[in-house]
């Protein structure tokens, strides 16, 4: 079984959804860990680089330190793994939202670790549940 894409779409706007999904992660002992450096146009901006009028991009770094650093202690090799985005731009004046993971089979065959399939599955299965909430708040 291959990889997966979540795609969903709402009418709020990127920065709102991304303010509602930060406020549900908090609810589920998740934090969003670039929270002042999501907004895309602005940190390109900071970089010096002009985006168009409009851009609407915000990368949503998300993260339950608790899990995690169990995780890690267990086998750092999980690392390369533990970054998880959702993904908010703007299409035809409506908020897409996208959520990358990997398959259980992929994983093992990134990470030499037995348990840590399930273990990130389940946390997979928790941010989209998460997204879906944000959704309707």
């Amino acid at each position: 079984m291959g990889d997966h894409l979540y795609a969903t779409e709402t009418g709020k706007s990127s920065a709102q959804f991304a303010r509602d999904f930060g406020e549900v992660a908090r609810k589920h002992g998740f934090v969003i860990h670039n929270e002042s450096h999501m907004d895309m146009a602005h940190t390109f901006g900071e970089h010096g680089v002009a985006v168009a009028e409009g851009f609407d991009l915000h990368m949503i770094q998300v993260c339950k330190p608790d899990k995690s650093a169990k995780s890690l202690h267990i086998n750092p090799e999980r690392a390369i793994l533990m970054p998880k985005y959702v993904v908010t731009f703007s299409r035809d004046k409506v908020t897409q939202v996208r959520f990358f993971y990997f398959s259980q089979e992929n994983i093992r065959q990134l990470v030499d670790d037995k348990d840590y399939p399930a273990s990130l599955a389940e946390t997979y299965k928790k941010i989209i549940s998460m997204i879906d909430e944000a959704l309707v708040m």
